[in-house]
C-alpha cells in the first residue's frame, strides 16, 4: 500500500483501513473555504471599522491608528474567549478565526484559561509562552531574512 511505507500491516489491517476510507464522511470543502472567508473578512472589517474610528474621532494618523486598533481587537479577542464564544465561532469557521491578531490572542487566553489551575506562574504564564515563544522566534527569524533579502535586492 502507498501511505504504509513506516509499518508493514497485515490484510486485516489493510482492510480496515480500506473500509474507513469508505465510511469517513466527504469534506465540504468549498462550504468550508467560504465560511473561512467570510468571518476572517468580517474580523478584518471590524479592525478597519475601529481603525477609520480612531482616525475620524481621535485624532490618530493612518499611521498611528494601528496600535490602538490592534490592542482593540485582542481585548474583544479575549472577551470572546473567555466567554467562549471565540471558540464556537472557531469551530464554525475554521481556519477563517485565525486572523493574525485575533487568533493568536484566542490561542494564549484559551493556554491561560486552560492551566490557571496550575498557577499563575507555572499553569498561565508557562503555558501561554509555550506558544507564544515558537512564534515570536519565528517572526524573528523571518524578519531576518527578510532584512538579508532587502538588503541584497535594494542595496539597503
Amino acid at each position: 500500500m502507498p501511505n504504509n511505507k513506516k509499518k508493514n500491516l497485515t490484510m486485516t489491517q489493510q482492510e480496515y483501513q480500506k473500509l474507513a476510507k469508505q465510511q469517513e464522511p466527504k469534506r465540504p470543502v468549498l462550504k468550508n473555504c467560504g465560511r473561512a472567508f467570510l468571518v476572517g473578512g468580517t474580523i478584518c472589517l471590524i479592525g478597519e471599522c475601529f481603525m477609520h474610528m480612531f482616525i475620524n474621532y481621535f485624532g490618530f494618523t493612518e499611521k498611528t491608528a494601528g496600535n490602538p486598533t490592534v490592542a482593540v481587537m485582542i481585548i474583544i479577542s479575549v472577551i470572546l474567549t473567555s466567554f467562549g464564544i471565540y471558540d464556537k465561532i472557531a469551530q464554525w469557521a475554521g481556519g477563517g478565526s485565525s486572523v493574525p491578531v485575533t487568533g493568536f490572542a484566542n490561542s494564549l487566553c484559551s493556554a491561560a484559561i486552560e492551566h490557571r489551575a496550575e498557577g499563575l506562574v507555572l499553569g498561565v504564564g508557562g503555558n501561554m509562552f509555550k506558544l507564544a515563544g515558537s512564534v515570536i522566534v519565528f517572526g524573528t527569524v523571518a524578519a531576518f531574512f527578510v532584512g538579508i533579502a532587502h538588503l541584497i535586492f535594494t542595496g539597503g
